[in-house]
């Protein structure tokens, strides 16, 4: 089959016979309904841009696997200039939709996969690799979108899964047989889940041997029986459902963030040629990390992306109120750049010093990987602090659109709200409602939890930081020998 364009990718959509609820109610048709096409549109235009000659050479890739022009979020990682181009991609996109457009998690979860799968069969004589390559083949052929599937609810965190009062709040294997496993437990915080075609479940932390039947990675169809999504509420969700306009939403055709949902399996039954791991507990840490170390190198991507934008609406909700020429406002639209050229710096430098897995699947310099996603967890806080300095209290405090277009009182909204000549009160309420949408709520706590907590990262960092070389080097220029044993 050929790549999809993005009116394929939602004609596929409604193919499936997928299980969502969302504020209290079955949904029938997700692609037809409010509160999740922005999400569909967000993630359709990954497909889109495919076809774009001006962006064919970052959104697509040749496949190692049968030498075919693929969907790059489909790929396997080859070279650090695909790693870069990653980066590259995920900032065009993030420019492009100013939102989370929901591939990456998946993205990554199939390039850890892949490698961790062929370290297993290596030193196991498994045949997990096979059957990924296999699956993922499929996933080219049908250029599917892939639900990454790591976070566990965890109940008790003081406590390692095999000792949890509900052993559910982590998925676990209950039943094996000679055609595959039964599955059961949810997955938290799930990406786009309610408009991709498969999940692909993976531990969500390193486990002991106590914990083996938690240590399993598999892939189906996420409208598979027993699959149940229930999807979270998000900034402004009720702008998109009741029956106000498309100004108060802020960002209208492509959303907030990325539709997370609570995702449980009731018993899903996988078969054996999806099942990329089974009880092998010791490699579980392995398939976490690589995961989180991809997907933290993406920040600096898609938020410098988003924050271009958020610059843009700045800089226009200054120029709106006459204000964009006064030096204090350069210098915080100056320094609101230079957090996201940091960021995007640090992106491309844990890409420039990836290096080839015993697969021959490209892995990022994770040390750098975690700095990119810690620096996130405060510049983005930075760079929305800064807006919000910029634009001023309006944006918190507006009148609704109905207000602006009733026939009494708009003529006031439209006088008391109206900025410099030049400049509609509508344009400026426009403005005002994206940096609203872009800069609070969802956005700023997905900055902060997405890809991991901050402490998840920082105890990479200490992991991946060679201490013992840097006390080496240090005690060579003091001029002190080593003794026994080193500090």
């Amino acid at each position: 089959m050929a790549m999809k364009s993005g009116s394929d990718y939602k004609e596929s959509l409604k193919q499936r016979n997928i299980n969502v609820y969302a504020f209290g109610e079955k949904i029938e048709e997700v692609t037809a309904h409010p509160l999740f096409q922005p999400h569909v549109e967000a993630a359709s235009l990954t497909y889109e841009l495919a076809f774009d000659p001006s962006t064919e050479d970052l959104v697509t890739a040749k496949s190692h696997l049968t030498n075919k022009k693929i969907n790059r979020f489909t790929h396997i990682h080859q070279s650090t200039d695909d790693l870069i181009k990653k980066v590259k991609l995920l900032r065009l996109i993030a420019g492009k939709t100013g939102s989370c457009y929901q591939r990456c998690v998946g993205w990554d979860a199939m390039n850890a996969t892949y490698s961790v799968t062929f370290e297993m069969d290596q030193e196991l004589g498994t045949d997990y690799h096979q059957r990924f390559r296999k699956y993922l083949e499929y996933i080219q052929e049908n250029d599917l979108m892939v639900a990454g599937s790591m976070t566990d609810p965890k109940g008790d965190r003081s406590l390692t899964p095999g000792k949890q009062k509900d052993p559910d709040m982590f998925v676990h294997v209950v039943e094996k047989n000679d055609k595959g496993i039964v599955i059961r437990g949810a997955k938290a915080h799930m990406t786009g889940i309610v408009n991709s075609h498969e999940m692909l479940v993976m531990p969500t932390m390193a486990m002991g041997e106590d914990d083996k039947a938690y240590a399993v990675a598999c892939a189906f169809p996420v409208d598979t029986e027993g699959v149940i999504h229930i999807f979270g509420r998000q900034t402004n969700d009720e702008r998109r459902t009741g029956d106000g306009g498309e100004i108060d939403q802020g960002n209208a055709k492509y959303g907030t963030v990325g539709g997370e949902a609570l995702t449980i399996l009731e018993d899903v039954f996988v078969p054996w040629e999806r099942v990329f791991m089974c009880e092998e507990a010791q490699y579980a840490g392995l398939l976490v990390e690589r995961f989180a170390s991809y997907h933290r190198q993406n920040y600096g991507g898609c938020k410098a992306g988003v924050s271009d934008v958020i610059i843009g609406a700045t800089t226009a909700m200054a120029q709106s109120s006459g204000v964009d020429k006064a030096s204090h406002v350069r210098d915080k639209v100056v320094e609101m750049v230079h957090l996201t050229e940091t960021l995007y710096c640090g992106s491309i430098a844990c890409s420039c010093e990836g290096a080839a897995t015993p697969s021959g699947a490209y892995y990022v310099n994770p040390l750098l990987a975690n700095t990119v996603k810690q620096n996130v967890t405060r510049f983005i806080y930075e760079i929305a602090r800064l807006s919000h300095d910029i634009s001023g209290g309006c944006m918190a405090t507006l009148p609704s659109e109905k207000d602006l277009n009733h026939p009494e009182v708009g003529k006031y909204v439209k006088k008391y709200f109206k900025g410099v000549e030049g400049v509609s009160t509508e344009d400026r309420m426009r403005i005002a409602r994206l940096v609203e949408n872009m800069t609070g709520g969802t956005a700023l706590v997905e900055s902060m939890h997405g890809a991991g907590s901050p402490q998840a990262q920082r105890v990479m960092i200490l992991r991946q930081a060679n201490l013992g070389h840097k006390v080496k080097l240090a005690k060579k220029l003091a001029g002190i020998k080593d003794k026994e044993k080193d500090l």
